[in-house]
């Protein structure tokens, strides 16, 4: 684990340029909104179509807090990710008796109802009032990065040590009360209930984590590349976060990273081979149904079975391969 660390943080950049540097910034970014999403779904089986829309949520809050306020930057990381929870609970109050496709819908709307706001709003860009926002001001919609972070492999690294404590948190969770609450509720709310599980407290529960993990994603989000636009977070990439997510594995810590992988990592490798970002659609979807027919588990389970399957049936081949004849003298 000390080597792969080592190796995120010290041997990726040093190894690849700025351009790559910022892909996988918005890779480790991602990830974090995946895992997010990854524990509603894999660990208390809801759907939700509402994170990338609670990540413009983050960035806004982070922007607002950043021009108006003095906050250290990681403090205002956790203030962020603390009132986006609030506003994803809120979100999750109407729908905690919904599930499956009603409570997609419903976050499908709320997202949509979310970018709608932003469009009508704009991001803060320094200016007065509470949305802070004035169509005269020059000042970008970025947050300004800490002295310690000013550059974009600083930042990077900043940005890998902040996943790696949401993940530590997603763990913790996992492995606590709430975690078994949770397998309760996915495996039959209706026993969950007989055996004494508040379902109400649990699920408002995993809304509050998840949104605040992607609160988190969203404040580091609004310090990295060029600032926030509203075109940066449409209603569609909802879509497509569950599809990556269902692909990398929802029931593993591992899958969270293969799905940040295939959000961020595969467009910019498809725009390097220029090929066009339309191909996506359709790689995602029939990854999405082959994950559903071969591999619930997703990517991170099936991968290493399939690579194990191949080295043996290699071997095999080799062992049966007929030894070469002498040659005579």
């Amino acid at each position: 684990m000390r080597v792969l660390v080592t190796i995120v943080l010290f041997a990726v950049p040093a190894l690849t340029n700025t351009y790559w540097e910022l892909v996988l910034t918005a890779t480790a970014i991602y990830s974090i909104v995946a895992l997010g999403l990854t524990l509603l779904v894999g660990r208390v089986g809801m759907i939700s179509l509402g994170q990338i829309a609670l990540l413009a949520v983050g960035g806004w809050i982070a922007l607002r807090l950043g021009f108006a306020t003095h906050m250290a930057f990681p403090l205002l990381l956790l203030v962020t990710g603390l009132v986006t929870g609030v506003v994803g609970t809120l979100i999750g109050l109407p729908a905690l008796r919904l599930s499956g496709l009603y409570l997609a819908l419903i976050t499908l709307m709320a997202a949509a109802a979310i970018t709608l706001v932003l469009q009508a709003t704009q991001f803060p860009n320094g200016g007065s009032g509470f949305l802070g926002y004035a169509s005269s001001a020059t000042g970008a919609t970025k947050l300004d990065r800490p002295a310690f972070a000013a550059s974009d492999t600083a930042y990077y690294r900043l940005v890998v040590v902040v996943a790696g404590l949401m993940f530590m948190l997603a763990v913790l969770h996992v492995r606590s009360r709430a975690g078994r609450a949770w397998a309760a509720i996915r495996q039959s709310q209706s026993a969950a209930l007989a055996a004494g599980v508040n379902i109400t407290l649990y699920k408002l529960w995993a809304f509050a984590l998840a949104s605040f993990m992607t609160g988190v994603a969203g404040g580091l989000l609004a310090a990295s590349g060029g600032g926030l636009t509203v075109y940066e977070f449409p209603t569609q990439n909802s879509i497509t976060l569950i599809a990556v997510v269902l692909m990398g594995g929802i029931y593993s810590f591992a899958g969270p990273i293969v799905a940040g992988l295939l959000f961020e990592f595969l467009p910019a490798l498809l725009r390097l081979w220029g090929l066009p970002n339309d191909l996506l659609t359709i790689l995602f979807g029939l990854g999405v149904l082959q994950v559903q027919l071969t591999a619930p588990a997703g990517l991170v389970n099936q991968v290493p079975k399939d690579l194990a399957n191949l080295g043996r049936l290699a071997l095999k081949l080799v062992r049966r391969a007929p030894a070469p004849a002498e040659q005579i003298e």
